[in-house]
């Protein structure tokens, strides 16, 4: 099969309805490995360059008050006995 170049994509990574506990373990789970890459490259940063990576730094606090709003919302629609709708796409763009 030929390969063929496009300068963008775009996926659904996560498309679905999902239980409050299922929405919460998609969630967790999705953003914990974020913030681990970020974690083992600012170790990396640190190791070769004796420097932390202030990029991954940030990123990870970003990542960690972003997954403490949506657990709220998801635990607010286990209370209210509903489901949790999540619609999650990742777009690779050639630059």
């Amino acid at each position: 099969m030929e390969q063929v170049l496009v300068n963008k994509q775009t996926e659904a990574l996560v498309r679905g309805e999902y239980s409050a506990e299922d929405a919460r373990e998609i969630v967790s789970n999705l953003i914990i490995q974020k913030i681990n890459f970020h974690n083992l490259k600012d170790f990396s940063s640190k190791e070769r360059l004796g420097k932390v990576d202030e990029n991954s730094i940030k990123r990870i606090e970003e990542l960690k008050e972003s997954r403490e709003k949506m657990l709220a919302i998801i635990d607010a629609a286990k209370a209210a006995g509903k489901t949790v709708k999540i619609n999650s796409t990742i777009t690779l763009e050639l630059k």
